[in-house]
């Protein structure tokens, strides 16, 4: 596996692409980790990653999506997104995901990436307006990767994501970043109506002919304005796809990334171990992306960095997820999530208006934290790189 796994980085991507993936994602990437964990020593600490929901527009409606568009959009201004970067760059913080909504319906979501040159972007997409232009151009700039979401066959994915030949126009995408020579990735989320399909040998076997170089596998949560309770996956499902990913990285060339456990196989959060936090499109600094609720923001005046490393709200937030044993509180506590964000008096900032009483409607359901049962990491390359590069591999949690 992994001398498959190295001739493929060394042969699809374009040379220069390859070597700031290396340098900005790798090298640079195990610093912000370090220097978190120095700062973590010491009290509460700036993340290692942020995660930046730049719009809350779309193209798309997804089942169990918690982005809402709005008339008119919510979207990140380009003059905070530079605050917020060059704030985090100065904590020695240097990647960063593009979120939305869909990323690429922010005008100026790619001129981000081309001024701050000396950090990496990871771009969360559907694909859908990743045409020729744009896959030219993530060439020229070098630093950012795309990751492109496929959901099930293609009955599955226009059900699941609200669209029309959506699996077909995702796949198309990812050809174009195989013909233009990036780093693309595929994220999928599972349920119950994709996971027999894509947590499979055969979707992984088909994703790297397409041309995809690391796989990154979410759980289905039931959020938002349509949760669609009855995808949420079974206590016995989750292991199964613990199974199958640890399975997969014996022999898939291809990284094979979650963002739920550590090399022990133990649960893991990322929000509650403070590694990785969330900046909405309205600029509310939120625990994680599902978790709509926050006291503070980033707006025209104040430092960013300080405004996240020393949040009130995210520090008791990290406490109260930790109480969580590494599982997701919305899967397994919502009732304790709804009743935290009300005694913290935080705000609703979904753009809906409907969050608290989205959350009272959650029931509790299985996740990742399965005490007795962990699977650990079998491949030495894993349980290195989750042990001591980016717990987890990973910080969208």
């Amino acid at each position: 596996m992994i001398a498959r796994l190295a001739w493929r980085f060394l042969t699809e991507p374009d040379p220069r692409l390859l070597a700031r993936f290396a340098w900005q994602f790798g090298w640079q990437g195990g610093q912000s980790v370090a220097r978190f964990r120095r700062r973590a020593a010491k009290g509460p600490a700036f993340p290692a990653f942020l995660f930046l929901s730049i719009t809350n527009e779309c193209n798309l409606s997804c089942q169990g999506c918690w982005v809402t568009p709005t008339q008119p959009p919510r979207r990140l201004p380009i003059e905070t997104l530079r605050r917020i970067v060059d704030a985090a760059r100065r904590r020695g913080s240097r990647f960063f995901g593009l979120l939305g909504g869909e990323p690429l319906l922010h005008p100026q979501a790619l001129d981000l990436a081309a001024e701050f040159r000396d950090c990496y972007f990871q771009l969360f997409t559907n694909g859908h307006l990743l045409d020729d232009g744009v896959a030219r151009r993530l060439r020229r700039l070098g630093n950012v990767t795309p990751l492109i979401s496929i959901e099930g066959r293609a009955d599955v994915s226009d059900e699941r994501r609200g669209g029309e030949r959506v699996l077909e126009r995702s796949l198309a995408a990812l050809e174009r970043c195989r013909r233009h020579r990036l780093i693309a990735g595929v994220a999928t989320s599972l349920c119950r109506s994709n996971v027999d399909d894509l947590a499979t040998d055969a979707f992984v076997d088909d994703m790297v002919r397409r041309g995809a170089l690391y796989l990154w596998y979410y759980i289905y949560r039931p959020v938002g304005p349509r949760p669609s309770p009855e995808l949420a996956l079974s206590e016995e499902q989750i292991l199964r796809v613990r199974r199958f990913l640890v399975d997969a990285r014996d022999r898939a060339p291809a990284l094979i990334v979650d963002a739920y456990w550590d090399h022990e196989g133990r649960a893991l959060c990322p929000a509650a171990i403070g590694i990785s936090h969330h900046v909405g499109p309205a600029g509310d600094v939120e625990p994680c992306p599902v978790i709509q609720f926050a006291k503070d923001r980033i707006d025209g005046a104040g430092d960013p960095a300080e405004i996240i490393a020393g949040s009130d709200f995210l520090r008791t937030a990290r406490a109260r997820l930790a109480a969580c044993g590494g599982g997701c509180i919305l899967l397994e506590r919502p009732d304790a999530l709804l009743e935290f964000v009300r005694r913290e008096g935080a705000r609703d900032t979904s753009g809906r208006g409907a969050g608290f009483d989205e959350l009272a409607a959650l029931a509790p359901r299985p996740s990742h934290r399965q005490p007795g049962r962990e699977v650990p990491e079998r491949h030495a390359l894993y349980r290195y790189m989750k042990s001591r590069w980016f717990l987890g591999m990973g910080a969208y949690g």
